[in-house]
């Protein structure tokens, strides 16, 4: 499988790079790093103005019809900038798991026209008191209602969950497992901001009592989706990874050129060197990952086969693994090639260390995605 760029989407990465720079630079992201929010509305206009939360999405929705690589380009760029904002979790994570939905649905369609015409943000809420990302660690539970359905229980961990208008919520009902949207205004839901070593991306914990949500696709059968979902949102996660570990790369290299010791550049000394050199091999191989996966992912999107659905599975959960891990390293060893002036406040290489680390844990850590894929190896 090919995984290089047609001149379009190259052409994606410059326009998009060049908006990022205006709307995420390093003084934008610093500044809504206290903001509960963490978004500003006027860089979420623009994104939508260059239409890239439905650069995904099909036609039929108001999306731009592209693919998951298209969207994967977006990802990476983002991830170089550290940027903020309800761009993954509604663009990608709740999107995602909205397109998986049964065609036709008419709450997973209204959705997806908003996300993609009136700026709607949306998140996925999984995670509970365990923070697994399993079906079985879903204990939330909801109920049939006099005007629908009605949702009991909480979410930890959601990614934008104080600000999203819409959360995509799985929860128990007697027929199993459902997927149900909640409005981010519902009387009975409760949202609070938790404090989060990585101030670039929010999460809150979400309380439900007896809030009223619809229902998507059948009762009892929401899962198919919601894991759709996460694998593609795993594999843009990983995109977005590669992007933040290629960054931190050039800036050791930066630095390694032109920070002077003993009179001469500390890139001269083999200690360096060898660092640099096995981060710029790490990064290699962490963009194969993430670009096969994007390109698994894309040839599976719509009426994908189950053996598709099965590649992409291990596809996802690799590249996910392989991208945490890569990205973690990079940032670890800057902290060494930059020295202890990484770590303070004003360096930006302390923004990269903290996004990997929490990165490196959303949508489940590496030893979980290496479960996943020894399945699917029959280990």
């Amino acid at each position: 499988m090919l995984i290089g760029f047609t001149s379009e989407q190259s052409q994606l990465r410059e326009a998009t790079r060049d908006l990022l720079a205006e709307v995420s630079s390093e003084d934008r992201v610093r500044a809504l790093m206290p903001d509960p929010a963490g978004t500003d509305p006027d860089a979420w206009r623009q994104l939508a103005g260059l239409g890239l939360p439905g650069i995904a999405l099909p036609e039929r929705f108001g999306g731009d019809g592209g693919s998951l690589v298209d969207q994967g380009v977006v990802l990476e760029e983002m991830g170089r900038v550290v940027c903020g904002g309800p761009y993954f979790s509604t663009a990608v994570l709740a999107a995602q798991t909205l397109l998986a939905a049964p065609d036709g649905d008419p709450v997973a369609a209204e959705l997806l026209h908003g996300i993609c015409a009136t700026g709607l943000t949306a998140t996925l809420a999984v995670t509970e008191a365990g923070g697994r990302w399993d079906e079985a660690g879903v204990t939330l539970r909801a109920a049939p209602s006099a005007s629908g359905w009605e949702l009991t229980g909480s979410k930890t961990f959601v990614p934008d969950g104080a600000t999203a208008d819409v959360i995509l919520v799985p929860a128990r009902t007697a027929a199993g497992l459902s997927l149900f949207a909640v409005p981010g205004t519902a009387a009975g839901l409760t949202r609070v901001p938790l404090p989060a070593m990585d101030q670039t991306r929010k999460q809150a914990r979400l309380d439900f009592t007896a809030a009223g949500g619809r229902l998507i696709g059948a009762d009892g059968a929401g899962w198919v989706a919601v894991e759709r979902g996460l694998r593609r949102a795993a594999v843009g996660l990983a995109a977005e990874q590669a992007g933040g570990a290629e960054r931190v790369l050039e800036l050791m290299v930066d630095h390694a050129r032109t920070r002077h010791q003993f009179g001469r550049p500390i890139g001269s000394f083999q200690a360096v060197q060898h660092t640099c050199a096995a981060v710029l091999v790490d990064v290699e191989a962490a963009r194969s990952a993430a670009y096969y996966a994007l390109r698994t992912a894309a040839a599976g999107s719509g009426e994908a086969s189950q053996s598709g659905e099965d590649e992409l599975a291990a596809v996802a959960s690799l590249a996910k693994a392989v991208c945490s891990e890569t990205y973690r390293h990079a940032a670890d060893a800057a902290i060494q090639v930059f020295g202890g002036i990484a770590l303070t406040w004003e360096h930006p290489a302390q923004l990269y260390f903290k996004r990997a680390r929490s990165s490196e844990i959303l949508l489940g850590a590496p030893a979980y995605h290496r479960e996943i894929l020894a399945r699917h190896l029959a280990l």
